[in-house]
């Protein structure tokens, strides 16, 4: 058992954190396995592909693909930070965790999730852009600002965990807590505390209104904005075609901020571990593996230069693609 030794009042305790995870029979828990294992590695290799295809093609070398990258490269480390601890509990009988595991892995997956809530709202306002104000998009969407705007989502997200980090690392665990979860997450851990924790319960209130809210409502005035604009298009086809430039985006932000939102934004109280583990496993393992299906489906664009990416075709049948799709 990997431990951490604190020193209180010239007493020594030893700690660590027990994952629950998803208590069944031996023979459930290997099947899981390979179902997680499988998940995990087909997102690994979605999102890679999406990230080569955009790197490999200039023709997709505009925001709207730069920022899918981000998303792509964000979502194979989101994955990584919780998967792989998860499929070594599901064959050991030891679910242990060192706190300074445990602290790293919250840190990570908070900087993570915070950080796709910004990066979604910066896409819901490049296609709010690219739709609403098409004739200037190439004028305000600028390299160096969608450089700029990649990195703010980045460092939003950092610096938010690291602010949490303060406030949750410092607090006391006694004896051998054990967390109703396959990971470590900030409300189990609050729940398993031996001190008085409505300080850090405080500030991770008001940090996750700010992450959350802020996006939430850059993502709805985007979307009223483009729907605006999209019924006042004449045409039927020119409908069609602005709506599918953002249908996949917009589907993306449902996936992610429904199941997400089911879960942070309750009460502390009010939670049912259970229940809570199974919505979790639809933002940690379900929606990051639909996310590249999503976006290939409905986009033709990206579905051309996965063809010509994973077949090695030239660049003269990635021309004749476009033009029969």
């Amino acid at each position: 058992t990997i431990t951490k030794v604190l020193e209180v009042d010239n007493d020594t305790a030893t700690i660590h954190f027990i994952l629950l995870g998803f208590p069944t029979r031996p023979a459930f828990q290997l099947f899981l396995f390979f179902v997680f294992l499988a998940a995990y590695l087909l997102t690994l290799l979605e999102n890679a592909l999406i990230i080569l295809a955009i790197r490999s093609d200039g023709q997709l070398h505009k925001p709207m693909y730069f920022f899918l990258s981000n998303l792509s490269f964000l979502e194979m480390w989101y994955v990584t930070v919780i998967s792989p601890k998860m499929l070594v509990d599901f064959l050991s009988h030891d679910k242990t965790i060192s706190f300074n595991g445990c602290m790293t892995q919250l840190y990570f997956f908070v900087t993570f999730v915070c950080t796709e809530y910004i990066l979604l709202a910066v896409m819901a306002f490049d296609r709010h852009v690219a739709i609403c104000n098409p004739l200037r998009y190439p004028v305000i969407m600028t390299n160096q600002l969608c450089g700029t705007l990649a990195a703010g989502c980045w460092l939003c997200g950092l610096v938010t965990a690291m602010i949490k980090m303060v406030f949750i690392a410092r607090l006391h665990y006694c004896g051998t807590p054990h967390i109703n979860h396959y990971f470590c997450d900030i409300s189990p851990l609050l729940n398993v505390s031996c001190e008085d924790s409505s300080q850090a319960e405080l500030v991770d209130f008001f940090l996750a209104l700010m992450v959350i809210a802020v996006p939430l409502c850059v993502v709805v005035a985007s979307y009223a904005t483009i729907l605006s604009t999209i019924i006042r298009i004449p045409s039927t086809q020119g409908r069609q075609k602005a709506f599918s430039t953002c249908a996949s985006h917009l589907t993306v932000v449902i996936l992610f901020y429904s199941t997400t939102l089911f879960t942070y934004a309750r009460p502390k109280l009010m939670y049912a571990y259970n229940s809570n583990k199974a919505v979790s496993v639809l933002y940690t393992v379900i929606v990051p593996l639909l996310n590249p299906i999503i976006y290939c489906l409905r986009n033709r664009e990206i579905k051309a230069a996965l063809k010509k990416t994973i077949l090695c075709k030239g660049s003269g049948p990635r021309e004749d693609v476009a033009l029969r799709n």
